[in-house]
């Protein structure tokens, strides 16, 4: 089972994530084989302030990803405010890593819908050369469609926004995000 994990940071804890990058990598490390995508997100005005934290694996069970989530050293210490965990179906078949326009080169989003109605966005859009992950949220036994997510290359927001249908979701997120990792 495919999940999406979300640990958006708490205002002011920059310095707490510093002092606990180690832990939160080699944590990180463990999961290694189940990992799909992974990295922060930044702030818009300046790529250098984390805002979040995105993981995107495939674990056996929902106790499983419960437990990667909240066990995270991170969310153990209190540098996140809160956590988006979420089945996720992972449409293009492929890791991060398998990405062909490799981990460095242009602007990336990390893009968001929360569904408002019926299911939009299942088919993976034309463009696809510029995704980098993509996929549907999904209820907790994987039958009710609710929202999308997506990890994309794109020129500025407002572009990576364009990679959802608007009308169907009740709100939309777009932040700059970048392949994580150890280096």
């Amino acid at each position: 089972m495919e999940y999406f994990c979300y640990h958006r940071d708490r205002s002011g804890s920059g310095a707490l994530r510093d002092e606990l990058l180690e832990a939160h990598w080699s944590y990180m490390d463990g999961y290694a084989k189940e990992m799909i995508a992974r990295g922060p997100t930044l702030a818009a005005d300046d790529i250098e302030i984390a805002t979040g934290s995105v993981h995107i694996l495939d674990l056996p069970t929902p106790a499983a990803a419960r437990a990667f989530a909240f066990d995270e050293p991170g969310y153990q210490a209190g540098v996140y405010r809160d956590v988006m965990l979420r089945r996720w179906r992972n449409a293009l078949g492929r890791t991060m890593w398998e990405f062909p326009g490799g981990p460095d080169e242009g602007n990336r989003y990390l893009v968001f819908g929360l569904g408002a109605g019926p299911a939009v966005d299942l088919e993976v859009p034309s463009g696809r050369g510029e995704l980098i992950a993509y996929g549907p949220l999904l209820s907790d036994d994987g039958t009710a469609w609710l929202g999308t997510v997506a990890l994309l290359r794109a020129p500025d927001a407002e572009a990576a926004r364009a990679v959802l249908t608007p009308e169907g979701y009740a709100e939309i997120e777009v932040h700059r995000w970048q392949f994580g990792g150890r280096s």
